[in-house]
């Protein structure tokens, strides 16, 4: 009984990581670990924001990546991984807004690497004002232009 319980245990184990690897391949999940915004129009509700994207000043100058992930590489692969799964989840059970929305912890890094790139800016303005504004709050479609 000890020997049956266990290979059907590594039968489970075996169909759910077949399952698992084929999910990540037929979704294109290895595109996620490189730097390039195509992979972002993997999912067909980004591409409106990556069309605004190309559109944009930042075309020039940035990738999906710059604003939306995490510079230091400590928290980089971890945040792309966590993003990722749950985009994976949203996108296969359909339950998303759309147009989809950023959420808090996303505009978080967003704020943050708005305010590392354009620090000579930033800082100014934050001397002037007594509360800590944030940049989109007025820049709502900055990168995005729409």
């Amino acid at each position: 009984m000890d020997k049956l319980l266990r290979r059907l245990t590594l039968i489970f184990l075996g169909m759910l990581m077949g399952t698992g690897f084929y999910t990540f391949y037929y979704a294109k999940g290895y595109s996620y670990m490189f730097d390039k915004p195509e992979a972002c129009i993997n999912c067909h509700v980004m591409r409106e924001h990556y069309d605004a994207w190309q559109n944009s000043s930042h075309h020039a100058f940035t990738t999906c990546n710059e604003c939306h992930v995490p510079h230091a590489i400590i928290y980089k692969y971890p945040a792309k991984g966590l993003i990722g799964m749950k985009h994976s989840y949203y996108f296969t059970v359909g339950n998303f807004p759309e147009p989809i929305k950023i959420g808090p912890t996303s505009k978080k890094i967003v704020e943050e690497n708005c305010r590392r790139c354009h620090a000579h800016m930033t800082g100014a303005i934050d001397e002037i004002h007594s509360q800590k504004l944030e940049c989109t709050s007025c820049h709502n479609n900055a990168g995005h232009n729409k």
